[in-house]
């Protein structure tokens, strides 16, 4: 009998020994860089009218938009049939809100590939290609009614802001 203890009592040592607590090897995190995207070519998903909504909201208030209100503006679209005159609306509205944040067209016009490069990550969470800036540079300097306005009335209509 006394046997038998000593042999279970070296089974149970033995066992506590195999699968006790072992110290943890040390954790290590790997940081991602996350890089904004080289050009449109990535976005492949249609944004939902939701979708849409909310970020236009974000990218032209700077805040976020109530899911309240973010509903009543889809059954809006929905209403409307024409998805795109809703979104010329939608955008014409918020642009009539006073507490929509552009810039002045002093602060566009005094450094304007700083400008381009802030409203292409603002709105396409990309930077813009060389030819982009160039394009877009020529056409603000030789159009003198160009307003940040009129580029943020434009890049929220355009197809790749429709894009994620």
């Amino acid at each position: 009998m006394q046997a038998l203890i000593k042999n279970g009592l070296v089974l149970i040592v033995l066992t506590c020994t195999l699968f006790s607590c072992k110290p943890e090897p040390e954790a290590s995190f790997i940081l991602n860089d996350v890089e904004l995207y080289p050009s449109n070519a990535g976005k492949t998903k249609e944004k939902t009218n939701e979708q849409f909504v909310a970020i236009l909201h974000a990218n032209l208030f700077q805040t976020a938009l109530s899911a309240n209100d973010v509903y009543d503006v889809n059954r809006c679209i929905e209403s409307i049939g024409d998805k795109e005159l809703a979104r010329e609306v939608i955008i014409s509205n918020f642009m009539n809100d006073p507490a929509v944040q552009l810039p002045s067209v002093e602060e566009m016009n005094a450094d304007i590939d700083q400008f381009i490069e802030d409203t292409y990550v603002r709105f396409y969470v990309r930077y813009p290609t060389e030819a982009e800036k160039t394009y877009l540079r020529n056409f603000i300097q030789n159009n003198p009614y160009v307003t940040p306005e009129i580029v943020y009335f434009s890049f929220a209509l355009s197809d790749e802001y429709m894009y994620y």
